[in-house]
């Protein structure tokens, strides 16, 4: 029996002619959607770990909205462990994976750092900021690589998956993981645009046996319904979102935006943000490094935020825990957010194997 059950409450918000519309459509779907979620159990367990600090530029971050000649801002890459129940027992599930020692071909970061010349070991130490990984993380939670059930990005940008899943002549290192991917995801990560391809890193996904792939075609609930993965087309044509029950609420997670600053620009104090705001009329700043799909990215934004309602410490924001969450540093003047969501934990983890 699977564990994963559709759910439709977005489906055909988007059609409507008038764009203004598909927005009123949304936020009354993300209603239907948050009741029916709230009523669901809670996760049994939720932890974000960071793994690492890189550079990514502003005008991609903030897009349009930035301000200041700052060229970068921080992003923190953060791993979430989450475990739910489902019918057949408890399962845990790794998001945003990343395998950030092993997906440096990444042609953006490769060219970042040959931009650098004689100076790139220099400069690496000064920009990035390797603070966990994976691995390290699962061992001092005291989890083994056998109870991994299942691994999801929100999209496959810049990462390798290869060593957690086997391929290319390498054994996985999660031997009974599978990737939840949305299926235009993975398509399209086989067959990249040059527009697409700065952005991936080369045969990170090569080899992988398609046993070990879950294709999405729709948003779908996982076991007892306390995690689901949206589908949240923009950032990538397969972009999806994922939305865990916490004592916290509804926490959703993606990289449709950099910051908690992104999904509320008016309240925002980085220069520039709230200006755009109040000028433009925007409700949230994409993050747009590829402009995949602007439109949709900016609907998916407010979908997203409608689905996590408002940050319990501050209900101008939204309850928003981003895959990769910039935070001031500085080299990066007038990048800090206004406010930041930090590491979360929530229930108790269960230890599958000893």
């Amino acid at each position: 029996m699977s564990i994963l059950t559709p759910f439709y409450h977005f489906n055909d918000t988007r059609n409507a002619l008038r764009p203004l519309e598909r927005i009123d459509n949304i936020r009354e779907a993300a209603k239907d959607f948050r009741k029916t979620m709230l009523a669901k159990p809670k996760v049994r367990f939720y932890k974000s770990i960071e793994l690492i600090r890189v550079p990514y530029p502003a005008k991609y971050g903030y897009l349009n909205a930035f301000a200041l000649p700052t060229p970068f801002i921080h992003l923190c890459n953060k791993l979430f462990v989450i475990q739910f129940d489902s019918n057949e027992g408890v399962k845990t599930l790794l998001v945003s994976p990343s395998d950030w020692e092993n997906q440096r071909e990444t042609p953006f970061f490769a060219q970042l750092d040959q931009s650098a010349g004689p100076f790139s070991n220099q400069m690496e130490k000064l920009i990035v900021k390797g603070t966990n990984t994976v691995l390290n993380a699962l061992q001092q939670l005291g989890l083994h690589p056998e109870d991994i059930d299942y691994i999801t990005y929100d999209h496959l940008h810049t990462q390798n998956v290869t060593r957690w899943l086997g391929g290319q002549g390498q054994a996985a290192i999660f031997p009974n993981a599978k990737l939840l991917v949305m299926r235009e995801e993975w398509e399209g990560t086989l067959s990249l645009l040059p527009w697409q391809n700065q952005w991936y890193c080369p045969s990170g996904i090569a080899g992988i046996d398609e046993s070990r792939v879950e294709l999405l075609d729709d948003s779908v609930f996982l076991g007892d319904g306390s995690v689901a993965i949206m589908r949240t087309k923009g950032h990538t044509e397969g972009n999806h979102s994922i939305v865990a029950h916490t004592d916290q609420g509804l926490l959703v997670t993606s990289e449709n935006g950099v910051s908690m600053d992104s999904y509320a620009p008016i309240h925002s104090k980085i220069p520039g943000l709230a200006s755009f705001a109040k000028r433009t009329q925007a409700e949230i700043i994409i993050n747009g490094n590829t402009l995949e799909c602007g439109n949709d990215q900016y609907l998916s934004m407010i979908q997203e935020k409608s689905v996590a309602g408002p940050w319990p410490k501050d209900e101008r924001f939204f309850n928003m825990a981003l895959s990769s969450e910039s935070d001031g540093y500085w080299l990066f003047p007038g990048t800090k957010p206004t406010v930041r969501m930090g590491d979360l934990e929530f229930g108790k983890l269960t230890l599958t194997t000893q």
